[in-house]
């Protein structure tokens, strides 16, 4: 019975502190875990220099950045003390989205195992477009940069009569840059950037840009309508055509969505986004199933 009791104490004291645990004031150990991390980060740029400079370049940006971040975090703990989970759980979040970027050809949600067996990957071109469905509102009112979302695709997207990219295969991207609408600049906008496509369990390398974006609504009513091809050349005419088009929004070059008015972009969970590839993506397709 004693040793019921001790255990039932036990388990309270646990309890009651777990929220306490949880919440585990932010140390200078954590804060040089940052740094480690940028400095890690920072010797995957001089490596990706050599195979994608343009890449390395955006990220080395980013990271000086988030390595300003990082000091001012050590500053406001040596004069004020302590530094919120908020703070460091957010900077610690980006950083890792950046180590992400800068693995270059290799960014995966998980481990990709060596690369396409020559002959065996089928190429999907640069200006080559996906019809995504978005899985994760986005609003320029209170977007991060870096903050992460993903879509998935609602058509197949096909290659001599083989489904190379099949639907519901997932998007991944960030928030590359965003500014709320406000008093001087009274119209919202965001940059959405694509890194990531991961097709019959397999993730690649992705450099894509939005191009338009579809009312969700507009898109049911398509699919309802058609099925197969027929709905891909419903959706490319509306696209085409303008119609359909997110009421009150504006796309422009390099994927930055504007709004037409004083507001803030929104987009909702279900807006179509059609998403143009920017570098040749080499995709092994699925092995045709068995008779």
């Amino acid at each position: 019975m004693r040793a019921f009791k001790s255990f039932v104490l036990g388990l309270i004291i646990l309890t009651c502190a777990a929220p306490t645990m949880a919440q585990a004031p932010v140390t200078a150990s954590d804060l040089s875990r940052l740094e480690t991390t940028a400095g890690e980060i920072g010797k995957q740029v001089q490596a990706l220099g050599k195979s994608d400079p343009t890449l390395a370049a955006d990220v080395e940006r980013s990271l000086a950045e988030l390595t300003e971040e990082v000091t001012y975090l050590r500053v406001k703990m040596r004069r004020e003390g302590s530094v919120t989970r908020a703070e460091y759980g957010d900077l610690r979040d980006r950083l890792e989205t950046l180590r992400v970027r800068a693995q270059g050809q290799k960014v995966a949600a998980q481990p990709i195992l060596g690369d396409p067996e020559p002959g065996s990957a089928t190429r999907v071109p640069v200006g080559a477009e996906f019809d995504a469905r978005l899985q994760t509102s986005l609003n320029s009112g209170t977007a991060q940069i870096e903050q992460r979302f993903e879509a998935t695709t609602v058509l197949d997207y096909s290659s001599g009569g083989t489904t190379v990219v099949p639907a519901g295969s997932t998007v991944r991207g960030f928030v590359s840059s965003v500014r709320p609408a406000g008093r001087i600049e009274r119209r919202g906008s965001l940059t959405l950037s694509f890194d990531e496509i991961r097709v019959n369990g397999t993730s690649y390398r992705l450099r894509a840009s939005v191009t338009q974006a579809l009312d969700s609504k507009v898109a049911e009513d398509a699919t309802r309508i058609g099925a197969g091809a027929a709905v891909g050349a419903i959706l490319g005419g509306i696209f085409g055509g303008g119609r359909g088009a997110l009421l009150g929004v504006l796309v422009g070059g390099g994927g930055t969505i504007a709004a037409t008015d004083g507001t803030d972009v929104d987009l909702p969970v279900g807006t179509i986004l059609r998403v143009r590839v920017d570098q040749p993506l080499d995709i092994v397709p699925a092995p045709a199933p068995a008779r």
